[in-house]
Parts: C-alpha cells; structure tokens; sequence
C-alpha cells in the first residue's frame, strides 16, 4: 500500500509526525505499507516549517512543491498544478492529508481527478463560516474524501448531517494531542524565560493572526488595549506571526509588560504554554493543546470548529468584541475559571488507530 502524505502548514507538521512514526512501526513489523512525504512549500518561512520537521523527528520531505506566496486562487493553483505532475511521476494507491490548509483542498482535488482515493484526518470540524478560507477548504475536501477520520463525536454528526455514509467515518481521536503527549517530556524552556524573568503560571501567551483581529489597524490597536490593560501587569508574551508583525510594527503599541518575540519551535512554544497562567490566542489547534494542558485559554473568535474544548476542555469563546476581554480576564483573576476534562479518544493513540484502520480495509476490500 503506498501512500502520499502531505504537509503544507505550521500545523500539518505536528499531524503528520505521530502518522508518519505510526506507519514505521508497522512497517518494521512486516506490512508492506509505505510512504511518501510531500511539503507542498504553502508556508516556507524556516521558523513556521523546517523547525518542525527537526523537532518532531519527521524525515525531510521526498519532495518539496516550493508553492508558497501569493493569493488564496494563485497558492491553490500552483500547488494543483505541481502536484499532479508529482502523482503523475509517483503514482500512489491513497492520498492522505490533514487539516484544513490550502493544501489539503488542493491535493485532493488532483489526487481524484486522478482516480486516486483520499483520506482526511480531522474531517468533519466545522466553524459554519464560510467567510473562513478554511472552512472552505473543509467543505471541498469532505465533499470527495473516501476514509474520514475524526477528532470528536461532533464532527462525526456533521458528516453524517452532510450525507456521509457511517461505514466511512472513523472516530479515532486527535493526532495533534499523539504529537503533544509524546513530546511533553521534551519540551524546551525559550532562551528569553529567565532574561524576561518569567515564573510559571505569572504570565499569559497571546497569539494572533486572523484577518478579522490583525489586518484593520484600529481594532488590532484596540485588542491590545484591552489586553494590555486587564493583565495586571502580569509578562504578555507574544510570539508574533509573520502576517501579524507586517502590521503590528508599524502601530505604536507598547507597554513595559508586553514582550513581542519572534515565531517559536513546537518544543519551546509548548512549553511556554504548558506554564502560563492562561493563553488568549485566534488559534484552533492551540485550544485543543491548552485543554489537554488545563491550562485557561482565551479565544478571540465568533466561532470554533472544536466545540469540544469549550464543552469539555478550558477553552472560552468570547468573540472578537474587544470590551469582552476585561470581565473574561476578572474572570480568570479571581480563579473562576473552568477546570475543564479532556475530549474522549484525545489519547495519544489517534495515528495508530488510523493507521490500523487502513491495515484493516485494505485486508478486507482491496482497495489500494
């Protein structure tokens, strides 16, 4: 069984590893299913992508696309385009991919058009906007995905509401949290921790970078008013993504508690996490890290595709209304905050269930 994984962003990264170590080890104990790994280049900043495959102990990609840059039309493109030519050289029984990147849609789009099968890890999240780029993307790819593998009973019934056959939908947990806890063990205390005089739970991690918080100035400005304003002068730490900084750094915004410092590694970033006292963040996949953490997480969004990390986890959905984040962090500040569970099947165990599962099809139905 060969098969082709693709990697595109920041958060394919953490997705791919536990997959790709998954199929090793079965591999090594005999089975015939093998792998190839293609980065299709959609982000190609080294500190948003090489980092990762280094820290996670993926091998470097069979082959790089080089797609990255350009518009959502122009990106979607020249990866279609590249990556047919890849199948083309490099025929494969499946195509698997994850997310809900460009990508992902893209890849699948080629991958049946040329007869190939899909499958989809994380399929069926929705957010139910459709102003997201990447709600898009989850819709396209889950219109023509073969195997759909899923985090959360939740989105098990958004398939199934979108007409999915049961028997294609396969609840095996979350890979991103295989990542996580096989990991946790190593994660990195950031050269700055001690520089900036950090102590664990004293100090809140902010990541942003969705056009609806970074790209109008005035209200960018505004959020970091109000986040600046409510932290009790707690350390703000605030990695800045590369989309966000082209317009932060030309706002004056400042405050002798606010430290801006440059994208993280998996391994320092999480570890920076792992002892805040909370995190505010526009991220999904960080919800989902913080409420298998217990750490309090913030989220500056209208809507969320996890649901699971409000409804079980710690995470708090207060939308994107700057004067919500006063009462949220008084909130916090006086240790109400949520204790929070971990989602079922969030267990470290995802990409070996996935793996298994396509083991056990191919053993009944021949279909790669």
């Amino acid at each position: 069984m060969k098969i082709t994984i693709i990697a595109g962003a920041r958060p394919n990264f953490m997705k791919i590893a536990p997959i790709i170590h998954a199929i090793q080890k079965v591999k090594n104990n005999g089975s015939k299913m093998s792998y190839r790994l293609i980065h299709t280049g959609q982000h190609y900043d080294k500190r948003m992508s090489d980092t990762f495959f280094e820290e996670l102990n993926i091998p470097q990609p069979d082959s790089n696309l080089e797609c990255g840059g350009g518009t959502q039309a122009e990106q979607t493109a020249a990866i279609m385009i590249a990556f047919e030519k890849e199948l083309l050289d490099n025929p494969s029984d499946l195509v698997l991919v994850v997310g809900d990147v460009t990508s992902t849609m893209a890849c699948s789009i080629v991958a049946k058009k040329l007869q190939i099968k899909v499958a989809h890890v994380e399929a069926g999240i929705r957010s139910n906007d459709r102003a997201m780029p990447e709600e898009i993307n989850r819709l396209v790819t889950d219109s023509i995905t073969d195997y759909y593998f899923t985090t959360s009973e939740i989105a098990n019934q958004n398939l199934r509401n979108e007409g999915v056959a049961e028997e294609k939908i396969f609840f095996v947990g979350n890979v991103m949290i295989d990542t996580l806890l096989k990991n946790q063990e190593r994660f990195a205390k950031p050269s700055f921790f001690v520089e900036k005089g950090l102590q664990k739970n004293n100090y809140i991690v902010l990541t942003m970078h969705r056009p609806a918080n970074v790209d109008q100035a005035d209200n960018l400005i505004s959020l970091m008013d109000e986040i600046i304003a409510n932290s009790q002068s707690l350390p703000i730490i605030f990695p800045i993504h590369p989309r966000t900084a082209k317009i932060f750094n030309d706002l004056d915004i400042a405050a002798p508690n606010l430290h801006i410092v440059e994208p993280l590694g998996y391994l320092e970033f999480n570890y920076l996490v792992q002892n805040a006292k909370a995190v505010i963040t526009d991220s999904g996949g960080i919800t989902e890290e913080t409420t298998v953490m217990g750490v309090p997480c913030i989220t500056l969004r209208d809507n969320t595709e996890r649901p699971e990390t409000v409804n079980v986890g710690t995470n708090e959905l207060i939308g994107t209304n700057p004067k919500m984040i006063e009462p949220t962090l008084e909130k916090l500040f006086r240790n109400d905050w949520k204790k929070g569970g971990i989602p079922e099947k969030w267990d470290g165990k995802a990409a070996s269930r996935i793996v298994a599962t396509l083991l056990n099809i191919n053993s009944k139905n021949r279909e790669f």
